[in-house]
């Protein structure tokens, strides 16, 4: 036998799979270490849209562009894909139902207003200007509850192909981004108190990390009330994926599309043995630690620990997310899908104001 073939081949040990999945992995990992370096060195920017912006980046630079579309590419996808779950299981260790319960019955109400009118309307404008009913659906849920964690979670309900979510994950941080430094500038203008503005930006605001940034820009009584109304808009994605998923399990069950392009099975043969679940496995993560978190049971050790793997996991998604993102691709296909996304930006900014003023009043 040849030497050449006694020789171990690289990665040998590990399962194929695996050793595809290490050179992506590990870039998501030097670019998340990146991400927390800047947002440290300059607090206002979220570590969780740098990991986006470097994404965008990393594919879009000649020379990294061609390694995340090529070898990266595997890890890169399974991070966007599975990690993702992992942290949305661990996003509900911030969310207490004591606290949600304690910004009272009316605030409660009109929270779920906002959101079922933001998931609506927005939904709307979307398909009126003209975008796919994956795309209207995504950036309707992640627009409406809590960024790119709530795309995420639609796309595993509904089924989505990964690359559908690249767009609406560009849109969502693109807006959230853009209410850090807008947001701030109305609170004179508008004689907002503090408690106020916290509560317009934590009804408005997609993602966690963009309501602390925008909300601390008005001090600690704003940032409380923000981060309690924010994490009562997060605890609605699992009734929302719970009905997502109910409504394409029927679909299913007819054997019909899901109706967004994503799901239906062949014949009637095949139908039950392709029905989704009602509720996926990671959404009952999501509620279990919902209902740890609100026991406290766990110390403030475990809840700074939990926060911390779940940036982590969160952040090396949103980086394979956002390397999927081509901006000449963007530019030339994602102009409707831009002034789409402002304009419910807009909706859910006014939607949100309202409701912040009946909450404070």
């Amino acid at each position: 036998m040849p030497v050449s073939r006694s020789l171990p081949a690289p990665g040998s040990g590990l399962p194929e799979r695996a050793d595809r999945l290490i050179p992506g992995l590990a870039t998501a990992a030097v670019a998340l270490a990146v991400a927390f370096l800047v947002h440290r060195l300059v607090p206002v920017l979220p570590a969780m849209t740098l990991a986006v912006v470097l994404g965008v980046l990393a594919a879009n630079l000649p020379a990294a562009g061609v390694w995340t579309a090529g070898r990266a590419r595997p890890g890169l996808d399974f991070a966007g894909k599975h990690l993702m779950r992992g942290g949305i299981i661990l996003l509900g260790l911030k969310v207490s139902i004591m606290d949600v319960l304690g910004l009272g019955w009316l605030a409660l109400v009109l929270i779920a207003g906002v959101v079922a009118a933001s998931f609506g309307g927005t939904y709307l404008i979307s398909r009126l200007f003209r975008l796919p009913p994956v795309t209207a659906l995504l950036v309707a849920t992640g627009f409406s509850i809590c960024g790119a964690s709530a795309i995420g979670a639609m796309a595993a309900v509904r089924r989505i192909r990964h690359v559908d979510t690249v767009l609406p994950v560009a849109l969502v941080t693109l807006c959230g981004t853009l209410a850090i430094g807008v947001l701030p500038l109305f609170v004179h203008p508008l004689q907002l108190s503090a408690p106020a503005f916290g509560a317009w930006t934590g009804a408005s605001v997609h993602d966690v990390g963009q309501v602390v940034a925008t909300a601390q820009t008005a001090g600690t009584a704003a940032l409380g009330i923000a981060v309690v109304v924010k994490l009562t808009r997060v605890l609605l994605l699992a009734p929302v994926a719970a009905i997502a998923g109910a409504q394409m399990r029927l679909a299913a069950r007819n054997g019909a599309g899901g109706g967004d392009g994503t799901g239906g099975s062949g014949g009637a043969g095949d139908t039950r043995a392709k029905l989704p679940p009602v509720v996926p496995l990671f959404v009952l993560g999501f509620m279990a630690m919902v209902g740890l978190r609100s026991t406290d049971w766990l110390g403030a050790g475990w809840l700074e620990a939990g926060a911390a793997l779940q940036d982590i996991l969160l952040g090396a998604a949103l980086f394979g997310l956002g390397s999927a993102v081509r901006i000449r691709t963007l530019l030339l296909t994602g102009g409707q899908a831009l002034l789409a996304a402002l304009a419910s930006w807009l909706l859910i900014a006014l939607l949100g104001l309202a409701a912040a003023l009946l909450i404070t009043a």
